[in-house]
C-alpha cells in the first residue's frame, strides 16, 4: 500500500512557481506552511471595511511607516499570507527586494466574517509562531476588534498570545509602535444595515 501525503512547498519553490507562470496572481493562493491554500472570496461587507481600514490606517501612519493591503509577507514557517492590512518600518521601496518579514512588521490585521475561525487559530499561531508582535482581528460577526500581542509558546508546544483584548465598534485604539496615532472604530466598520 502507498501512502500519498501532500507536498510541501518551501518559499523558494513557491517563488519559483510564480516565476515559471505556473501560479498567477488569478489564482488567488497563499503559502502556509509549506501548503498551497486558497483565499476565500470576499463579500461586500469585508471588502468594504478593508477599503475604509487600509485609508484610515494609510491618513494615520503617513510618512511614518508603509501601510501594505492584501500584500504578501514572509515568515520562516515556509509561509508567505497576504494579511488584509499590515504596517511594516520603512517605506514601500525598502521592499524592493524582498516582502516585509517579521523583524520588519508593527502590525497585521485580518478582516474575517467567513473566515473568523480560520483566523483565530490557524492564522494566529502562525503570526505568533513567527513573532510577530501585534496581530488585530476585526471580527464583522460580532462587530468588534480583537487585539492580540505578546506571541508564547505554551508548555505543550502550542503558539498563542498573551494578551487578548476586546475593543468594540465604537471604541478608539492606538496603533501599536505609534503611541500618539489613534484610530477611531467607527471609521473602519461598516454601516449597520446599510
Amino acid at each position: 500500500m502507498t501512502l500519498v501525503t501532500p507536498k510541501h512547498f518551501t518559499l523558494a519553490e513557491y517563488h519559483r512557481l510564480i516565476e515559471l507562470g505556473f501560479l498567477t496572481q488569478d489564482d488567488r493562493l497563499e503559502l502556509i506552511r509549506g501548503q498551497l491554500m486558497q483565499m476565500a472570496a470576499k463579500g461586500t461587507r469585508h471588502s468594504v471595511c478593508n477599503t475604509k481600514l487600509f485609508h484610515e490606517l494609510d491618513r494615520l501612519v503617513g510618512d511614518k511607516a508603509v501601510v501594505r493591503g492584501q500584500e504578501p509577507i514572509i515568515l520562516p514557517t515556509d509561509s508567505e499570507p497576504e494579511p488584509d492590512v499590515a504596517i511594516a518600518r520603512g517605506q514601500a521601496d525598502d521592499y524592493l527586494l524582498s516582502h516585509p518579514q517579521p523583524e520588519n512588521i508593527l502590525l497585521v490585521i485580518e478582516v474575517s466574517d467567513s473566515t473568523l475561525d480560520y483566523d483565530q487559530n490557524t492564522k494566529l499561531a502562525l503570526y505568533a509562531e513567527d513573532g510577530i508582535s501585534d496581530y488585530w482581528i476585526i471580527n464583522l460577526v460580532a462587530n468588534q476588534l480583537e487585539r492580540y500581542c505578546q506571541p508564547y509558546q505554551d508548555a505543550q508546544g502550542k503558539f498563542g498570545y498573551r494578551t487578548k483584548q476586546i475593543a468594540l465598534r465604537h471604541d478608539s485604539v492606538t496603533l501599536p509602535g505609534f503611541p500618539n496615532l489613534v484610530l477611531e472604530l467607527d471609521r473602519v466598520f461598516p454601516g449597520l444595515g446599510k
